[in-house]
């Protein structure tokens, strides 16, 4: 159903808290929400979106990919909704928190004096949800219109994997009929005055069994210089299990290791140096892989690439100075990639210390609503980008 754009602006301001930007009582009643592993409250999430899509006068789908996992994509269609659509993709669930860390209550969304907002999620990655819907909102009510359709989508269970969200919904036929060219995803902080953008991801991989020869691999990634975090691949082991006594030799030890490779190695390659190492640690020494992820797509960042051209430029009308790299964790981007389309990971925070996952997350409240005027001119520019040789 049609809104109308006055009154609809009129009542989201009469619920903010008095004398706060509307944008930002919006963003901190998401925060609330309590979508946190192990058990995330999808469905208060759920409810929060439907609002949303209502207030907005947009359309919303459900699908639920797996068993009480549910993407939901909202659609603002465009004028030639033929071409390309545009993916605003965001996740729901955040991950854990030890709140006797926190100085605040971790789901509080508490505002402190410099205006910095305390919770789970501020950075990864429910500002942008909300930057995006708010970007939405304003250009509706300016009467803006776009070429190309719009989905904003909501998955779960990013923040474990994506395999019940994002990895799945790829595969579905639901998924090829939003016609996606082109997909915005989550980024990082930088706590410079740049703003960092990412064109791929580095491949995790979880394994079991052997240890010094990858700490010693570690140790020599370490001391590469001239890399950021996503160039060079990480080594940790994170859990040790075996032993019956401190006096007894255990029959059987298992040790976990948490690699990131990055998209410039062999992967191929790589396996094989494990495969020697297993070999010379001696006889009954084996690896298993609890997740092992092999695409390793790259976004074009070339200036004659239409897309990375309207987003670059479009940045650089507005005075951000952009840093690419490779993202050092994992995101669902990387699904998206895997399938061929092309994705940009950006969260629009700079002069902001990069806390995602950890304790004490925040977000200050000018840099959260500078993010939707990013958005307010990063979106159409992108929508509107004429038909390419892919919308054929």
């Amino acid at each position: 159903m049609e809104i109308d754009c006055t009154s609809l602006v009129l009542n989201v301001t009469s619920q903010a808290t008095s004398g706060e930007d509307p944008s930002v009582n919006l963003f901190r009643e998401y925060l609330r929400l309590r979508t946190v592993h192990p058990e995330p409250d999808y469905d208060a999430a759920l409810r929060f979106l439907d609002r949303i899509a209502e207030e907005l006068g947009l359309p919303m789908k459900k699908i639920e990919v797996c068993p009480g996992r549910v993407v939901s994509i909202m659609t603002w269609q465009g004028t030639n909704p033929a071409l390309k659509s545009i993916l605003l993709n965001s996740h729901t669930d955040v991950v854990p928190v030890y709140q006797e860390h926190w100085k605040y209550d971790a789901f509080a969304a508490v505002k402190d004096a410099e205006g910095n907002i305390y919770a789970r999620g501020t950075q990864d990655m429910k500002c942008v949800t909300i930057q995006y819907i708010q970007a939405i909102r304003r250009l509706k009510a300016e009467g803006r219109e776009c070429m190309r359709t719009i989905h904003l989508m909501f998955v779960p269970d990013e923040e474990v994997g994506g395999h019940k969200g994002m990895e799945t919904f790829v595969k579905l036929p639901e998924f090829q009929k939003l016609n996606i060219g082109f997909a915005l995803d989550e980024g990082l902080a930088n706590p410079g005055e740049a703003f960092t953008v990412f064109y791929g991801e580095r491949n995790p991989w979880c394994k079991y069994h052997i240890i010094n020869s990858f700490l010693d691999f570690r140790e020599k990634e370490k001391h590469r210089s001239c890399f950021t975090l996503g160039d060079v691949t990480t080594v940790n082991m994170t859990m040790v299990k075996g032993g019956v006594a401190y006096n007894v030799i255990p029959a059987e030890m298992d040790v976990s290791f948490d690699l990131r490779i990055p998209p410039t190695v062999n992967l191929q390659e790589f396996e094989e140096q494990i495969k020697k190492w297993c070999k010379e640690a001696g006889e009954g020494i084996t690896y298993e892989f609890a997740q092992k992820h092999m695409n390793q797509n790259l976004t074009s960042t070339d200036d004659s690439d239409p897309w990375w051209k309207t987003f670059s430029t479009t940045c650089k009308a507005m005075n951000m100075t952009l840093e690419k790299e490779i993202f050092p964790a994992a995101t669902d981007s990387r699904f998206i990639r895997a399938v061929g389309l092309p994705a940009i990971g950006f969260s629009p925070m700079n002069r902001t210390p990069i806390l995602l996952h950890d304790h004490n997350e925040y977000l200050n409240e000018q840099v959260f609503l500078k993010g939707i005027q990013v958005y307010e001119n990063l979106v159409p520019a992108l929508a509107n980008v004429p038909a390419l040789p892919c919308d054929t």
